[in-house]
């Protein structure tokens, strides 16, 4: 079970994992951010670079690091203070899909929210006339998973196997009709 890296010690989980796909060893790295957070989590930014370093002693050429996190600002600077040691940071939290997808010069990829899988005719997910309720009088509404207009949100990523470095990012999109599915 993977889970943020920057948890306290001792919780379940790890906070990173090698795969093997056709012969090349894959780095998953996961962090949570501070901004914005409810809880206040180990520094992301150290974390990842202890990580970084344990997933490629490990025989890791490609790394994915996931930044669970609220601010995109965050997410972006992790970015930064990662390129050219990982292929790629990928964003999670806000459901919402950011169109700021980018390859660095030192070949890392980024895009700073991967978006949901999820009901597109909602608010982040949920039905919305609770959360709109929620607004209007403050009180806590029962959430409940919205139905219509589900999409399938995420990126593809291109690597050099050899060198790990990101060539290419392209954002996805879907609604799960486009595959037949209901």
């Amino acid at each position: 079970m993977i889970r943020p890296a920057n948890f306290p010690k001792g919780l379940p989980g790890e906070g990173s994992c090698v795969v093997e796909c056709k012969g090349t060893k894959i780095g998953v790295i996961h962090v949570a951010g501070q901004v914005f957070m409810r809880y206040h989590f180990l520094p992301p930014f150290q974390t990842a670079d202890e990580e970084v370093e344990k997933v490629k002693k490990q025989g890791a050429r490609i790394v994915i690091v996931d930044m669970h996190a609220e601010a995109t600002s965050e997410k972006v600077a992790i970015s930064w203070h990662l390129d050219g040691r990982v292929s790629a940071v990928l964003g999670t939290h806000t459901h919402v899909q950011t169109a700021d997808e980018r390859v660095s010069d030192k070949g890392t990829a980024c895009l700073t929210d991967l978006g949901m899988t999820g009901p597109y005719d909602s608010v982040i997910g949920a039905r919305k006339e609770p959360i709109i309720q929620k607004f209007l009088t403050q009180l806590n509404m029962k959430k409940e998973v919205a139905a219509n207009d589900v999409r399938f949100c995420g990126a593809l990523v291109t690597v050099d196997e050899t060198t790990g470095k990101a060539v290419k990012i392209e954002r996805v999109q879907k609604k799960v009709s486009d595959y037949g599915a209901r």
